[in-house]
């Protein structure tokens, strides 16, 4: 495939593909490309340089050729929301990505598709209602003010790992009403290796199957069963002693089949729960990490945090009622999520050939959505690598249709995405509150594009008291 030239008249986006009336653009065709592997030795080597490049550089669509199988990236705010909202029936989860995800956890809430996905989804939906995030409130500044009662103030520390032990602690007591913070090290040591080796398959198709013993696959299976084995234990302790009734777990639980009155095996509720511990603490505690590895180069955001907490809250720690006053704090995580978005490329398989803008996404060709890339496009961004939260002062309506994408868009839009937020905007106001956190000097933060994006080696800190 060759770059693009004006071609006839086009239908309109989204319309079905009619080869009689007009020829299709043709799109650019990332360079580099290898004879039978294509671009995956490039995206192998740094998979976020591939998707930026394609975004900024080459235009709507850029076409990736990759072994056995067409790929593309589309790079318009306007392309994301057809494939997204305005046609998501005809692009599926189907894809490598998701095959590899599938491996950790089933089919639940992220990785099911049809019907099934669509029960389940109501099933959860009223544990994340704005009403039942006031009571969630309390646990996540409890969990931040008690975490910084620990820290040994003047000395170095991952605030990374900590944030995965806050926000794992939240996860458990908000949606399962579980204490899970003491398998926290055992969880965020498994959770990496698994994250690891689902990005590494999912880049090296040819690896060997995981059937095989290579080392690889060996600490994969440790992993997973630690894993396996804390979500199992909670659902076999709920099983047996009752507990609360109205916590996403008894939801899980409780839920019957419309037509045959069963409820969820075991199978299916490790499914969702695996999710809720992946989805549910992994995305927000990088995305703190990443929030606080920009306050650490930014002081005048820090003062502003500092302040507004102070003219707030005035001591107390915030709280669900106090949080909508905090709109700076808010604005600093849109900001955060902006430039470090923890998942940082969405991919579909197309269903039927879709004629969009012009290009032809063929039946069974990859596309490729990256809010990495998207968060980037000056048109819409300003001074786009700019740590500006002042640019949420305003409203801009074209951040709902695509160009804002960290949760995704439509009905796949994440379902914890107010949850993720409002717990981020709470804990990171109780730090700051407390503490100054200053950088160890001398890192680099380099991003990891594992299944979510977060910082290689950590967020090394040393925190002070303000007091």
């Amino acid at each position: 495939m060759n770059t693009a030239s004006a071609m006839a008249p086009l239908p309109p986006a989204g319309s079905p593909a009619d080869h009689s009336r007009a020829r299709p653009l043709v799109p650019v065709t990332f360079p580099g490309a290898k004879p039978l592997v294509g671009v995956l030795p490039a995206l192998q080597e740094n998979p976020l340089k591939v998707m930026e490049r394609a975004t900024l550089e080459f235009g709507p669509v850029t076409y990736l050729p990759l072994p056995t199988l067409e790929g593309f990236v589309l790079g318009t705010p306007k392309l994301a929301h057809h494939i997204l909202v305005g046609n998501v029936k005809n692009y599926c989860k189907q894809t490598r990505g998701y095959d590899m995800l599938r491996l950790v956890l089933g089919n639940g809430l992220v990785t099911s598709e049809g019907d099934f996905w669509k029960r389940q989804r109501r099933i959860a939906q009223p544990a994340f209602h704005r009403e039942r995030l006031a009571g969630f409130g309390k646990v996540m500044t409890r969990a931040a003010s008690e975490m910084v009662d620990r820290w040994e103030l003047g000395k170095p520390f991952d605030f990374a790992a900590e944030m995965m032990r806050c926000t794992l602690r939240v996860v458990g007591e908000t949606l399962l009403s579980s204490d899970v913070t003491k398998e926290a090290d055992s969880v965020g040591v498994a959770l990496t290796e698994v994250l690891e080796h689902l990005i590494h398959r999912t880049l090296h198709p040819f690896s060997a199957p995981e059937w095989i013993p290579t080392p690889g696959n060996q600490r994969f299976k440790r992993s997973l069963e630690q894993l396996d084995k804390v979500v199992l234990d909670l659902i076999a302790q709920r099983r047996k002693g009752g507990g609360p009734k109205d916590d996403l777990l008894a939801m899980l639980m409780e839920s019957r089949d419309p037509e045959t009155g069963e409820g969820m095996t075991d199978e299916q509720l490790r499914d969702e729960v695996m999710t809720i511990f992946l989805a549910g603490h992994e995305t927000t505690a990088n995305n703190l990490s990443w929030t606080m590895m920009l306050i650490g180069h930014a002081p005048d955001v820090e003062r502003k945090l500092v302040a507004e907490a102070s003219g707030v809250l005035n001591g107390a720690l915030p709280t669900m009622e106090t949080a909508h006053r905090l709109q700076y704090a808010m604005n600093v995580v849109k900001e955060s999520l902006r430039l470090y978005p923890p998942i940082w490329s969405q991919g579909r398989r197309v269903v039927e050939d879709d004629l969009v803008e012009g290009y032809l996404l063929p039946k069974d060709a990859l596309v490729f959505i990256s809010p990495w890339a998207m968060h980037r496009l000056p048109e819409y961004w300003p001074d786009p690598l700019a740590f500006d939260p002042d640019r949420w002062l305003v409203d801009d309506p074209r951040r709902m249709h695509g160009s804002y994408l960290p949760f995704s868009l439509g009905q796949r839009k994440c379902i914890g995405d107010m949850f993720a937020m409002i717990e981020a905007q709470l804990i990171l106001t109780t730090i700051l509150q407390r503490v100054h956190v200053s950088l160890v000097p001398g890192q680099t933060f380099d991003p990891e594009p594992v299944i979510t994006l977060r910082p290689r080696g950590g967020v090394h800190v040393i925190a002070t008291s303000r007091r």
